[in-house]
């Protein structure tokens, strides 16, 4: 969120269900977003098939957290993955990089606490001109 952040959370071995995603993800997190920012809230996810089970679809109706409109397939649009690009460079440029799964979650929270907030920031401001561009493509690629 603007101006603020939580660690990097990293789950554990296994695959993320609707279950996981609940208990890990949206009852610690994003319970706690929506009730610092009251009815401003707007959360985006990315429709991976965890985020729209009935499950997760149940708990934001029961915690009344309004889900934004999101096109399937429009990673120039999904913030994350310029997150996930900074910390594959960051891991990249160490001089001992990661060798152990214990060395690789180290490392991304490591360089996840040393992402600058003003990156954040950035990149969640850029949304309307983001989605503005993808309307004037037509859901093609942005071309940056």
């Amino acid at each position: 969120m603007l101006g603020s952040r939580t660690d990097l959370h990293i789950f554990d071995a296994g695959s993320v269900n609707g279950t996981r995603y609940c208990n890990e993800i949206l009852l610690p997190y994003v319970r706690l977003f929506r009730g610092t920012m009251g009815l401003q809230f707007l959360f985006m996810d990315d429709n991976a098939p965890c985020h729209r089970t009935v499950a997760a679809e149940q708990l934001l109706e029961s915690e009344d957290i309004e889900r934004m409109d999101w096109p399937a397939r429009s990673p120039d649009l999904n913030r994350i993955e310029h997150v996930w690009d900074f910390l594959g460079r960051r891991l990249a440029a160490r001089t001992l990089p990661p060798v152990t799964i214990r060395e690789l979650r180290l490392a991304l929270q490591d360089e996840g606490a040393a992402m600058p907030q003003q990156l954040i920031d950035t990149l969640i401001l850029s949304m309307g001109r983001r989605c503005e561009t993808c309307l004037a493509v037509r859901g093609d690629h942005i071309p940056y």
